[in-house]
């Protein structure tokens, strides 16, 4: 894990004062996304670079907006799980210039939104982790995008066992919305660089 994570720094260039570099972390579900960004935050740190961490599964939207609304249900995942132009305009938009970002975090347990704020180092690596970052609405607010390829099997052996029971759900909504961004954007291609996992 070292030499990846060794690989993945090596990207990021020499900042300048007052210099923000936004690195993405892409993969589809199970890829490893957290862990390997719960391991990279230590690592840069202890070469000296400032992080902050944002989780795009903290914005998605509530319950209703994204289940039984009538669309098929990869759609539902792809399309409406995430408000994509909301988070265009308050999450990336801002993320060079600001010293804050004030975005809506998501609870599960109560399926409602509390508003939070988040501090941006001034010179540093904001790091933004999610499935279908490189969406055409986002993919140019990255500086840098890595993307974990992880074959589906293997990603599906990770859920837990509840959960591997559903296996239509994941063939129609999960699998759909997968092979829908790997056939219209190309994840692997249109990333900087590709970890196998």
């Amino acid at each position: 894990m070292n030499k990846i994570l060794l690989t993945a720094m090596k990207q990021i260039p020499l900042l300048k004062p007052n210099q923000r570099f936004i690195f993405g972390v892409d993969g589809l579900s199970r890829a490893g996304k957290t862990t390997f960004v719960k391991r990279f935050i230590p690592f840069l740190e202890s070469h000296a670079l400032r992080v902050c961490a944002i989780h795009m599964d903290d914005h998605i939207v509530s319950y209703h907006q994204r289940y039984h609304t009538g669309h098929p249900e990869w759609v539902e995942y792809y399309r409406m799980q995430w408000h994509v132009d909301g988070l265009s305009s308050q999450l990336f938009q801002p993320l060079r210039a600001e010293d804050t970002l004030v975005l809506p975090f998501y609870d599960k347990e109560s399926d409602l939104h509390h508003t939070q704020t988040i501090h941006l180092p001034q010179t540093g690596v904001v790091i933004v982790e999610g499935i279908f970052l490189q969406r055409p609405e986002w993919r140019s607010y990255f500086d840098f995008v890595l993307y974990l390829d992880c074959a589906r099997e293997k990603r599906f052996s990770r859920e837990n066992k509840t959960e591997q029971k559903n296996r239509t759900k994941f063939e129609n909504r999960y699998w759909k919305a997968e092979d829908y961004y790997i056939d219209s954007v190309n994840p692997t291609k249109t990333a900087d660089l590709v970890f196998q996992i």
